[in-house]
């Protein structure tokens, strides 16, 4: 049994050299990993200077050079916000001047003006437009969402309403003053404003983007928020917002829109029905698709109870009746 035991021991032991060594010589053809020749790298390999890579000092030239060739666009841009950020030297060469948002232009000079030595807005597609802008613009309540907004996705990039360098309103540099920007595309928005009973959005008592942030929000339509986080519409009409001991459901599920048409419309109050009975008859209804209650049967719509809102008068919620009486 002993022998037996030194045996097995022998066994084991040799069949533990044997593997060493053919992993030795396994080993022994192995090649060592080398780092990839620099030369073989693809040109994505190097940054490009002239698409937001890295690029010395000498590769930029200074405003005082552009301005040699393009005095006009110089005159107007000393006039704009973002001459300021000829003072700042804190981002370096890279963020001051026209070189801030063209890139370095010490290979367009040196071309003669070559257009493909240095970025252009005018042929550029919204994502590369859009990046540029928003590599200082980034910050901020206003354009946080602006890269994944309703207007980026449509292929409207900044420059579709801002010009840095003609813009007509000194305001945010728009092209155009509001809302004639704003209809430019928004076609059936300017037809409502037009309506008998509408937002005083022409008239300039209100702006388009009063109520929306046209560079992105995470609600439908671009519709801003209260400083609440409630809707828009409580900055102005303060007296329906509550909070009430009765709320009256839509307003606090669907909102305004619910039975208003908010930029405007043929009914008195921009209600979406002439008839109000018929606009509450859409949820007061005996059906079983809704929650709502059902009108009373004394309630004849043909004669008498043909306006819900005279006796309902607080139809936006209160605090004394369930009824909305007062």
């Amino acid at each position: 049994m002993k022998l037996c035991g030194n045996g097995l021991v022998l066994g084991a032991s040799l069949a533990v050299i044997l593997s060493a060594a053919s992993v030795a010589c396994a080993g022994g053809d192995t090649k060592p990993a080398q780092p990839p020749d620099a030369s073989s790298l693809s040109p994505a390999g190097s940054p490009d200077k002239q698409s937001g890579g890295a690029a010395d000092a000498s590769d930029y030239v200074g405003t005082e050079t552009c301005k040699s060739c393009h005095e006009n666009i110089y005159n107007s841009y000393e006039k704009t916000p973002h001459w300021k950020t000829m003072n700042d030297t804190r981002g370096g060469a890279s963020k001051q001047g026209c070189e801030g948002c063209h890139g370095p232009g010490a290979a367009h000079v040196a071309g003669g003006g070559d257009v493909t030595k240095i970025f252009t807005f005018k042929n550029a597609s919204v994502k590369e437009i859009n990046g540029r802008c928003m590599t200082c613009h980034a910050g901020g309540p206003q354009h946080m969402n602006a890269l994944n907004s309703v207007h980026t996705e449509n292929g409207i990039s900044c420059i579709s309403c801002h010009s840095p360098h003609h813009a007509e309103s000194s305001e945010h540099l728009l092209v155009k003053e509001e809302p004639a920007l704003c209809f430019t595309c928004h076609l059936q928005q300017k037809a409502q404003f037009a309506m008998p009973f509408h937002h005083r959005v022409e008239e300039g008592l209100i702006r388009c983007s009063d109520c929306h942030n046209v560079h992105g929000s995470s609600l439908m339509k671009q519709v801003r928020v209260s400083s609440t986080q409630d809707a828009i519409c409580y900055k102005c009409h303060t007296d329906k917002q509550g909070p009430f001991v009765y709320e009256h459901a839509p307003v606090k599920v669907g909102g305004c829109v619910s039975c208003h048409s908010v930029h405007g419309g043929p009914n008195a109050h921009m209600l979406k029905l002439s008839n109000v009975n018929l606009l509450c008859l859409q949820c007061h209804t005996t059906s079983s698709f809704s929650s709502a209650p059902g009108a009373p049967s004394f309630h004849n719509q043909g004669t008498f109870f043909q306006s819900c809102t005279l006796c309902h008068v607080a139809i936006h919620g209160s605090n004394f009746s369930s009824f909305y009486f007062k």
